[in-house]
């Protein structure tokens, strides 16, 4: 289990608040690929995490499955951010308070913004479908694990075999991207342990 320092809370928080801010029926699966999105795109553009939370390969693409876990059911993680409302029996989620930027940069607001335009009408269906083309992260992940065929022949539907994201740039920017990824895995542990 992951464990969310109140910063990286807050800040996946507010990057929830502000996919809900602007999709219309947001569901579980759309929530989280969005989100999964928006991380690769800061990695792919700017070589630095955007929330910097481990995802997993599953059968449905990426997930981090805290976060999956605390949609599925009653919200705890995320219970100050988003309200969950019903429609025949499917579950979306609208933001409960309004955005905050403190936690985001520039170039971080600029690729939600773009990830949303791109994505943001997009079924979760057809995210899953993006995510699951022959060149994504996620697919060239579950290939090179041996994960794959599990996953098509309905073997498997969920592997604690963790996305690096990393692969998405050149080795001149990978180095770099290691280190912006560290510190901010250290800054949330510490944080995370001093907030107990």
């Amino acid at each position: 289990m992951c464990k969310f320092s109140s910063e990286t809370k807050d800040k996946i928080g507010n990057a929830m608040i502000y996919i809900a801010k602007h999709t219309d029926m947001l569901s579980k699966t759309k929530l989280i690929k969005l989100l999964y999105i928006m991380e690769e795109k800061m990695v792919e553009h700017h070589h630095t995490p955007f929330l910097a939370i481990p995802y997993e390969i599953w059968h449905l693409g990426p997930v981090q499955k805290d976060l999956f876990a605390d949609l599925s059911d009653q919200l705890f993680l995320m219970q100050d951010y988003l309200e969950p409302y019903y429609v025949e029996s499917n579950k979306y989620f609208k933001a409960r308070k309004e955005f905050s930027d403190d936690e985001f940069s520039q170039q971080e607001i600029r690729i939600m913004n773009e990830v949303l335009t791109e994505f943001g009408e997009c079924s979760a269906t057809q995210l899953v479908n993006y995510l699951h083309r022959k060149d994504s992260l996620w697919y060239k992940t579950a290939q090179k694990n041996g994960v794959l065929e599990w996953f098509n022949n309905g073997l498997c539907n969920s592997t604690d075999i963790r996305i690096d994201f990393g692969e998405l740039i050149d080795l001149e920017h990978r180095e770099a991207y290691y280190d912006s990824l560290a510190i901010h895995t250290t800054s949330n542990d510490l944080n995370a342990a001093y907030n107990v």
